[in-house]
C-alpha cells in the first residue's frame, strides 16, 4: 500500500519539524508552496534555501512541485474569508468553500499527480509541506484527498507535538 504523510510549518521549529519526519521515515519532502518563504523569524528555517540545506543534512530530498500550488488570486481569495471570519492564517480551522471548488477547478483538476505517486514507490515515505499546522485549513489537504480517492494512497497527517 502506498502511503504519504501531509506536514505544515507552524507550531514547529527546525529541530521538531526534521524530528517528526525522521520519525515517519520521511525520504523525500513535497513543497506544495507557492512562495517558498515563511514569515517572522520562528520560522526562518522553513525558507526555501535553509529547509533544503537542512534537509540535505538529515538525508531527505527535496522538490517543489509549484504546479500544485494556488495562485495569487486564490490565496487572497482565502484571506478574504478569513477576514470576514476574524481569523488569522495562523488559526484557521478550514478551508471557504469558494477557495475549494477553485482550488479543485483550476489547480488540482489540471496537475498530474502521477510523479507523486511514482516518488512513492522509490521506498520511504514522501511528504507533502505547506505551512498551516491544520491540513483542513491548508490546500495539501486537498491534494492529500484527491491522492487517497484516485491513486489509492494513505494519508497520515504530522502535526506539531
Amino acid at each position: 500500500m502506498r502511503q504519504m504523510v501531509t506536514i505544515g510549518v507552524y507550531g514547529f521549529d527546525g529541530e521538531s519539524f526534521l524530528r517528526r519526519l525522521r520519525d515517519a521515515d520521511v525520504r523525500l519532502l513535497l513543497d506544495v508552496r507557492q512562495r517558498r518563504g515563511v514569515r517572522g523569524p520562528e520560522y526562518a528555517w522553513a525558507n526555501s534555501l535553509r529547509l533544503q540545506a537542512a534537509l540535505a543534512q538529515a538525508g531527505i530530498a527535496y522538490e517543489h512541485h509549484p504546479e500544485l500550488a494556488p495562485t495569487t488570486e486564490l490565496r487572497q481569495l482565502q484571506y478574504a474569508e478569513d477576514d470576514n471570519q476574524g481569523v488569522g492564517k495562523r488559526s484557521r480551522r478550514e478551508l471557504a468553500a469558494e477557495y475549494t471548488r477553485r482550488y479543485t477547478t483550476e489547480i488540482l483538476d489540471q496537475a498530474d499527480l502521477t510523479p507523486i505517486v511514482s516518488a512513492l514507490e522509490s521506498g520511504g515515505t514522501a511528504a507533502l509541506l505547506c505551512v498551516e499546522a491544520a491540513p483542513e485549513a491548508c490546500h495539501r489537504s486537498l491534494v492529500a484527498d484527491r491522492l487517497t480517492k484516485q491513486k489509492g494512497v494513505t494519508i497520515e497527517h504530522l502535526y506539531p507535538s
